[in-house]
């Protein structure tokens, strides 16, 4: 069966801002946000077309995925936040070249996480990829909400304010390391974002996680302590990886369909 397809939407570049020396936040402007105003979800995504000229492909575009912050569909604004390492990658690129008046498409919006409110405490987790959505998380959390959010960077300087519930504990987690060089072994047990969401002291009552990033590390290293250690039910965890080192995002998405069909045999 065929899949509908995302709404498609045009979005024109009004302003850019360094968020921290390896993150930028482009701010875009729509005549139509209509595909939004039903979204709800704080991991709210798009996926972007990447000028051709930004492309490994001559003709045509390279598609990437986002999260998208703050849409409006009355004012017809939405920001999304790159993470920039120089001239590695594609979308980085565009982002650090973007200025007024330059344009994407956007598809979508798509997106399966919010925090549940009535949660007893909520834990949030993941490394640059999925800062943007853990900032989003963060913001829609009740005033009086409790738990945890860490946030592994590659280095010091990275930090960025954000606001939060005084009961939600932020740290920033310092690893020493390339973002996109994680995951040196295999399985990503040894990682330190594992280590530190292993050393947690667990709260009393039902938790609310959502935990992104590095692939290896999500999926081998935190989903099974969640799950197994802690016995987590699946419905209270969104846990997946935004990316896998050494694969391009093509290749993450085939790698992501194999995973899934065998945890369904």
């Amino acid at each position: 069966m065929n899949r509908p397809a995302k709404p498609e939407t045009v979005l024109v570049v009004t302003a850019t801002r360094r968020l921290s020396p390896t993150m930028i936040r482009v701010s875009f402007r729509s005549e139509d946000l209509g595909a939004f105003s039903s979204s709800v979800f704080t991991d709210r995504y798009v996926k972007l077309a990447i000028p051709a000229e930004h492309s490994p492909h001559e003709s045509g575009a390279v598609i990437r995925t986002y999260t998208a912050l703050n849409p409006s569909v009355e004012d017809g604004t939405l920001d999304i936040d790159f993470v920039v390492h120089g001239t590695e990658g594609y979308a980085g690129p565009w982002a650090a070249a973007a200025q007024p008046g330059d344009t994407l498409t956007a598809l979508g919006p798509g997106g399966a996480y919010a925090p549940d409110p009535e949660a007893d405490w909520h834990l949030l987790a993941g490394d640059e990829t999925a800062l943007p959505a853990i900032r989003a998380a963060l913001a829609a959390l009740p005033a009086d909400a409790r738990g945890y959010a860490i946030i592994d960077v590659p280095t010091t300087g990275l930090e960025q304010p954000l606001d939060h519930p005084a009961g939600v504990e932020v740290t920033w987690l310092v690893t020493g390391g390339h973002a996109h060089h994680a995951a040196e072994d295999a399985e990503g047990h040894e990682q330190p974002l594992v280590t530190a969401v292993r050393a947690l002291p667990w709260l009393e009552g039902r938790v609310h996680a959502f935990v992104h990033g590095e692939a290896a590390v999500t999926m081998h290293g935190i989903r099974p302590y969640l799950l197994k250690e802690r016995g987590v039910p699946k419905a209270d965890l969104s846990i997946s990886g935004y990316w896998r080192r050494g694969r391009t995002e093509e290749t993450f998405r085939e790698w992501k369909r194999e995973l899934a069909a065998v945890e369904s045999a």
